[in-house]
């Protein structure tokens, strides 16, 4: 009986040493690939440069850098990815990091970008708006018929591939960004009344894998919104700051109309937390300034705050205005549910105008905002061929990560 036993665990020992040998046998070692190229210093101002991956799998990027776009964002086997960089205001260079994730690989791409040099920072006339200014997270909207009799929009990609149009949007011969709008064209949509020729922010740079709208990387929401909107979108709060002179405003139309334009606004699902508004009447010498805040439908009425001159369709030559011409500047700022307006002025003291938005209902689930600068025409009334026009020198925005 005990031969038996050991006779029949030896023949279970054996058996299982032969299949673990014969699996071991059979096994190939599978080689995971993944490499990338390396990048140069970038300049200062906003450029791109392609990085190449060499891989024989799926890979994805990890990217916490606020002023670097990667497009796409992940791939199967050999590939290439579009690094591209915001301007560099500051007068320090920066670094950042993009990792590139395969299996139990990861590749570290470093991006350096140099700072910014005032010495040679000037507007050039003989280049195109994008190559004077950082326009790699906008679009713009031109009143031409994109074909089903809505207005074209001009992408991040065409846009900075050096776009001009001699009619609405060209660089000045003193290398200002000219936005160009007449009272005739064509409408974003069937819901708004007036043309505009105007930039759109667009925090997704060329990832056209992120829809426009929504809750998500593209645009940005109110430090008072709910976590999970702060953690789904592209930033928090937001400073956009300008500077512009307005060139020409319409001289016909209705008194409600005439003279006005909007030169720049936060735009919201469906309502707009500001507008900017210039208006210079016909009779008028100066401009004034003022801003509308609309609260979204069911918190309250729309909010006209006067800041140069009155908003009047009466008023008086402001004695503090702004000329047709005349360079000014303005930041929007929002922190939290705080809106604060600053305009500036060479040797004049800043105004300020301070909102709070509390109760407007932007700080609820599902509200996004997203940044609007050129001219939105505040004339439709008026003669076809009247129109209004501002020059642009300078256009920066930044956002809480």
């Amino acid at each position: 009986m005990v031969k038996l036993l050991k006779f029949t665990c030896t023949v279970i020992v054996g058996v299982f040493l032969f299949g673990c040998s014969s699996k071991d046998s059979n096994e190939e070692a599978i080689n995971e690939i993944l490499e990338v190229s390396l990048l140069s210093e970038f300049s200062s101002r906003q450029s791109s440069q392609s990085v190449t991956v060499t891989a024989n799998m799926y890979w994805y990027t990890n990217n916490t850098n606020n002023w670097i776009f990667v497009s796409p964002t992940f791939g199967t086997n050999n590939g290439e990815i579009e690094i591209s960089v915001a301007e560099n205001l500051s007068d320090q260079n920066r670094t950042g990091t993009v990792t590139v994730i395969g299996g139990i690989i990861s590749k570290t791409i470093t991006i350096t970008q140099l700072a910014r040099d005032e010495s040679t920072d000037v507007l050039d006339a003989t280049k195109a708006p994008s190559e004077n200014f950082d326009l790699s997270t906008w679009n713009l909207s031109i009143p031409v018929d994109k074909g089903n009799g809505t207005a074209t929009t001009i992408t991040v990609s065409q846009l900075n591939d050096d776009f001009e149009n001699g009619n609405y949007f060209y660089t000045a011969a003193d290398g200002g960004m000219v936005f160009k709008c007449p009272v005739n064209g064509f409408k974003t949509s069937a819901n708004t009344s007036y043309t505009r020729v105007e930039l759109r922010e667009m925090l997704r740079g060329n990832n056209t894998n992120i829809n426009t709208q929504g809750v998500n990387k593209n645009n940005w929401v109110f430090g008072t919104a709910p976590a999970a909107d702060i953690n789904a979108a592209a930033g928090y709060d937001g400073e956009m700051n300008a500077t512009l002179a307005v060139n020409h405003v319409t001289t016909t139309g209705s008194n409600s109309h005439v003279g006005r334009v909007i030169i720049g606004q936060i735009h919201a699902n469906d309502d707009e937390p500001i507008r900017i508004y210039y208006r210079k009447l016909p009779n008028n010498q100066l401009g004034s300034i003022y801003f509308a805040h609309e609260p979204r439908d069911g918190f309250g009425a729309e909010q006209w705050h006067e800041m140069i001159g009155s908003r009047s369709n009466t008023a008086s030559n402001p004695s503090d205005g702004i000329a047709l011409n005349e360079k000014f500047s303005y930041t929007i700022k929002v922190v939290g549910d705080t809106l604060t307006v600053t305009i500036r002025r060479e040797d004049k003291s800043n105004v300020v105008k301070t909102v709070n938005m509390a109760t407007s209902g932007y700080n609820v689930g599902g509200q996004y905002m997203y940044f609007k600068a050129g001219v939105y025409q505040g004339n439709n009334s008026g003669d076809a061929d009247d129109y209004v026009q501002a020059t642009f020198y300078a256009l920066e925005k930044s956002h809480t990560n």
